[in-house]
C-alpha cells in the first residue's frame, strides 16, 4: 500500500499540484464554478462575485502582510483608488475594459508604493498606523475632489463592454471576475517560487538578516507594496464594474478590517488561507442575514441587533481562530489532507 508522495525529481518538487488526483479535483471545481451561472439566482451569482473579488483583494493583502511582514489597513482605500480610476478611465476616457482593469491596478501599485515608502523606518503598530493615516488621506481626497470622484454623491461606472458584447450584469460580470481571479491566483502562487517572492518572504522573517544576505529591502518592501495594491486596485476596480455606482460609503474603514480578517482566518502567508478566509468572511454576514430573517417572526429584535450579531460574531470568529488554530483555516486543511495522505500510518 503506497503511503505519502515521493518526489524522486526537482520538477516533482517544485510542482504546484502534487498528484494528478488533486489535478483533477482542481479541474472539476473550476468547471462547476465555470457551470455556476447556469443554475444560481442572481442573489447566489451577487454573493459568488463579491466572494472572487474580496478573494483577489484578500490575496494582495496577503502578499503584504503575511509574506512580507507589512501590516496594512489601507486596503479600503486602495480599493477606492482601483474604483474611482475605473470610473475615470471608463466614464470619462471611454476607454474598454481590457485597457481599464490593469491600468487601474498600476495607478493604485503607484499610489500604494507611495504611502510604502515610510516601510523603510516603520514596521509593526507603527507601519499600520501610517497605512491607516493613508485611509484618511485617500478617503478625504475622494471627497473633496468632486470635479473626478463626484464627491460624497458618488460616480458612475459604465458596464463592461468588449466589442459589442455587454457584461453588465452580475451572470455576464461573473466569468471575467472568475476569469481575473484564477490568473492572478495562479501568478501570486508561482511569485513565490522566485527570486523576488523569495526576498519577500526573507523580509518577513527577519529583515536585517535578509539585508546581510544581499537582499535590498527597502526596494522589496516598496515592490511588495506595489505587488499587493495592484491586487488590490483590480479588485477595486471590479467592484466598480458590478456597482454601477461607487461613493465614498462604499469604503469605510470596516472593509480594511474585513480584509484582515480574511488573511488571519483563511491563513497568513498562504494563498489559499486567502481563498478560504474571503469565503468565509463574505458568507458571514449573508448566512446570519438568513438566520436571522428565518427567526424574525419569533424574535422580532434580531433584525434591529443585525449590525452588532454580525460584528460580535466577527470578533468571536477571529478570537477563536487565534487561540485555537492561529495558523489558519489553510494549516487544519492541510493537516486534515495529510492525514489522508499517510493513511493508515497517519502517526
Amino acid at each position: 500500500m503506497r503511503c505519502g508522495d515521493f518526489r524522486e525529481t526537482y520538477a516533482e518538487d517544485m510542482a504546484i499540484f502534487e498528484t494528478s488526483f488533486a489535478r483533477r479535483m482542481l479541474f472539476l471545481f473550476l468547471g462547476v464554478l465555470l457551470l455556476l451561472p447556469t443554475f444560481a439566482s442572481a442573489f447566489w451569482l451577487d454573493i459568488g462575485n463579491r466572494i472572487l473579488i474580496a478573494v483577489i483583494a484578500a490575496t494582495g493583502l496577503n502578499i503584504l502582510t503575511g509574506f512580507t511582514g507589512q501590516i496594512s489597513l489601507g486596503n479600503a482605500a486602495f480599493l477606492s483608488v482601483g474604483a474611482y480610476a475605473t470610473a475615470v478611465f471608463a466614464g470619462k476616457w471611454g476607454l474598454p475594459f481590457p485597457v481599464v482593469i490593469p491600468l487601474a491596478g498600476l495607478v493604485t501599485a503607484a499610489v500604494g508604493m507611495v504611502f510604502g515608502i515610510p516601510s523603510l523606518r516603520l514596521k509593526g503598530l507603527y507601519l499600520a498606523v501610517a497605512t491607516l493615516a493613508a485611509h484618511f488621506v485617500i478617503e478625504f481626497t475622494i471627497t473633496h475632489w468632486e470635479s473626478v470622484t463626484g464627491g460624497v454623491n458618488g460616480t458612475s461606472v459604465p458596464p463592461a463592454r468588449i466589442g459589442g458584447l455587454d457584461l453588465g450584469g452580475d451572470r455576464r460580470l461573473y466569468y471575467l471576475v472568475l476569469a481575473l481571479a484564477v490568473g492572478l491566483l495562479l501568478f501570486a502562487k508561482n511569485l513565490f517560487r522566485t527570486k523576488v517572492g523569495k526576498a519577500f518572504v526573507a523580509i518577513r522573517d527577519q529583515d536585517i538578516s535578509a539585508e546581510v544576505m544581499g537582499v535590498q529591502v527597502f526596494k522589496y518592501k516598496l515592490l511588495s507594496f506595489g505587488v499587493s495594491s495592484f491586487y488590490v486596485g483590480v479588485a477595486g476596480s471590479l467592484l466598480g464594474y458590478q456597482a454601477g455606482i461607487i461613493s465614498p460609503e462604499n469604503f469605510p474603514i470596516t472593509v480594511a478590517i474585513d480584509q484582515l480578517g480574511m488573511i488571519i482566518i483563511g491563513g497568513l502567508g498562504s494563498i489559499l488561507g486567502s481563498i478560504f478566509g474571503a469565503v468565509f468572511i463574505t458568507l458571514l454576514p449573508e448566512l446570519l442575514r438568513l438566520v436571522t430573517g428565518s427567526l424574525a417572526d419569533s424574535f422580532p429584535q434580531l433584525t434591529t441587533l443585525f449590525a452588532s450579531l454580525k460584528m460580535g460574531v466577527f470578533g468571536l470568529a477571529i478570537v477563536l481562530f487565534l487561540v485555537f488554530e492561529p495558523d489558519g483555516m489553510a494549516a487544519r486543511w492541510h493537516t486534515i489532507r495529510n492525514y489522508w495522505k499517510l493513511y493508515p500510518f497517519s502517526y
